[in-house]
This record gives structure tokens, sequence and C-alpha cells, in this order.
């Protein structure tokens, strides 16, 4: 039994405490509004994001980071990556000197192109091999439901990455090692942009064939470059790559899938975001980093670059399928 510190209350921190309380561990799990704490504490439950989910007794909830982090051997921020920097920052001084930070946020950094356990490491300070990322497909309210799943613990020491596999096997969640933490990273970061297309395309009422298609060279562009950065080839037709991709395109559960749908459907950013509770999905934020760093590393990335330009210029979806359909013909 190894104690945990889950950073952020979300869905997806929420369930994982939950799977870590499961395994046998203690957990405290903190929240930034002192209410959420509060009412979690109170009622085993978290009504804002796992409503009807009961939470173990061995969480205990508060909204003191610092008391939280105390003497943890196991760090999880599970913040958006684009404010992770600035937790981290505030988080850092209290993380004990051997504790493994646990990444579980999929982005890319913007404006640096760093991916989370890079922007960890250039934070707190601590060497590469003390930082393991989780990716794989975890819809948090499945996961939350005890429906079976799969996940990956990267990091390039194996045997601290055996220690956070050993705390949160279940008998509904399956751990698996890798040391390819750049490829678990770069499939997690470019899955919600993949994502965000399938769900245009649904908004659009295009079916199986067009899903199938935009998976399948979904999964071919983010390989391409995630080998251009280092990664093992392998990685990509594993959990954290193709597994975790066709959960996130297939899935209402999914915020970026079911995000694109709304904007398949014709509304504007700002009314997909007003829809989600004032959230915007990851893959909108992560489609330009993800873009620009392809560009810096001369890889074609075609969706991505077609997300983008919907998200972030003035393509609209109708054009975006012309244009991908309209392109030159080649060997796959």
């Amino acid at each position: 039994m190894v104690k945990v510190a889950v950073l952020g209350a979300g869905s997806w921190g929420t369930a994982l405490a939950k799977v870590f309380a499961d395994a046998g561990n203690s957990v405290s799990l903190w929240a930034r509004r002192t209410q959420l704490a509060q009412t979690m504490a109170s009622t085993r439950e978290n009504p804002d994001y796992l409503e009807g989910i009961e939470l173990p007794e061995a969480i205990e909830t508060t909204d003191d980071a610092e008391a939280a982090i105390e003497s943890a051997q196991i760090v999880v921020p599970a913040v958006p990556s684009q404010t992770m920097r600035d937790n981290l920052a505030t988080w850092a001084p209290h993380i004990s000197s051997d504790a493994t930070v646990l990444s579980i946020s999929k982005g890319i950094e913007t404006g640096t192109y760093k991916r989370m356990s890079e922007v960890v490491a250039e934070v707190t300070g601590i060497n590469d091999d003390r930082v393991a990322v989780l990716s794989g497909p975890n819809l948090a309210r499945e996961v939350a439901e005890e429906q079976p799943a799969a996940t990956v613990i990267a990091c390039s020491d194996l045997n601290r990455a055996k220690l956070v596999q050993a705390a949160c096997a279940t008998t509904y969640m399956r751990p698996y090692t890798n040391t390819d933490v750049v490829g678990c990273e770069i499939g997690g970061a470019c899955k919600n942009v993949i994502a965000l297309a399938c769900g245009m395309a649904a908004g659009k009422d295009l079916g199986e064939n067009t899903r199938a298609t935009l998976i399948t060279r979904g999964l071919a562009e983010i390989t391409r470059l995630g080998m251009a950065l280092g990664a093992d080839q392998r990685t990509f037709a594993g959990l954290a790559g193709l597994g975790d991709l066709v959960a996130t395109c297939g899935s209402p559960l999914s915020r970026n899938r079911t995000f694109g749908e709304r904007l398949g459907r014709g509304m504007s950013l700002a009314d997909a975001r007003e829809a989600t509770h004032g959230q915007v999905a990851e893959g909108v934020i992560s489609s330009k980093s993800i873009y620009e760093l392809a560009l810096a590393n001369g890889v074609d990335m075609p969706l991505t670059e077609a997300v983008h330009s919907v998200c972030h210029g003035d393509l609209k979806v109708d054009e975006m399928v012309v244009a991908l359909m309209g392109r030159s013909k080649k060997s796959e």
C-alpha cells in the first residue's frame, strides 16, 4: 500500500482516485473548490463530474494541496495540460524527494511544444526517470463504474513503472508497463484531435465508413509524428495508441468527440463551449500546438491540419470534408 495524491477532482482525476483506493492505497483527492471538497467528504460522491458514483472511504478529500501531497509516494497532477505548468510551480516544493509523479493529462503545451512529462520534469526539477505517464482507452465514467478496462503505465525506469502498475491494479483495471514515454504521450495528445474530426463527421451524419477512415488515417499520421520524435512504432498499435484512439473517437462519453459533433452540426466554438458547461475540449487547444509541432518536424498530418483550420482558422466543416477527400491520390 502506498499513499497517492490526486491533484484535481474532475471526472478523470476522481475516477483514478477511486481506482487507486480500490487497489488498496490511501488516497488524498484535492479539489480546487472548498465546497466541492466538503461535498465529496460528506456525501462520498462528486456531483459535478461523476454523479451517482460512490467514493471509497479510503479517499480523503481536501482543498489543501500541500496536505494532500505530504508524504505521498505517487503524485498525480490531474489538471488540463495548458494549466499544468502553473499548478506544478505551486505544488513542486511539497513533492517528496523520491515520489513518482504520474502524468495523466493528454496534451502538448502551447508555445513550447513540450509533452506533459517534459513539463513535469522541467518545473519540478526531478529526473525523467521519476516521471511516469498513464494512457489508454480509459473513459472516466466507465472506469468509475468498474467496467473492465486496461491502461499503460510508461516510464523510462521500468521498476518505477511496475510500482505504479501494482498501485493501480484492480479487478476491473489491468495496467501494462511500457518504457516508451514519448509514444504514449504523443498517442494520448493526438487522439483528441482525431476525435474532434470524428465528431465533426458524426455531426454531418456521416457513417461508420467515414469514422473508420478517419481513425485509420489518423493513426497513420500520429505514428509518423511519434516516430519523428523518437517513439517506438509498436506503441501506436497498442492501448496507448490504437486503443485510446478508438475509444475517444467512438464514444459519446468522449468530450472531444462530442465537442466535434456540435461543431459538425453548425455550432460555433463559443456555442459548443457553452453547451459543454464552459469547457473547451482538449483537442481544440492541442490541435494548434500539435500542428505546429508537426510543421517543425516536417511531418505531414492532414487531419490535424484540417481540424486546426476549423478550430483556429476560417475553414468550415463542409469544406474540411471536401478538402480531405480531394487530396492527391497516392499509395497507402
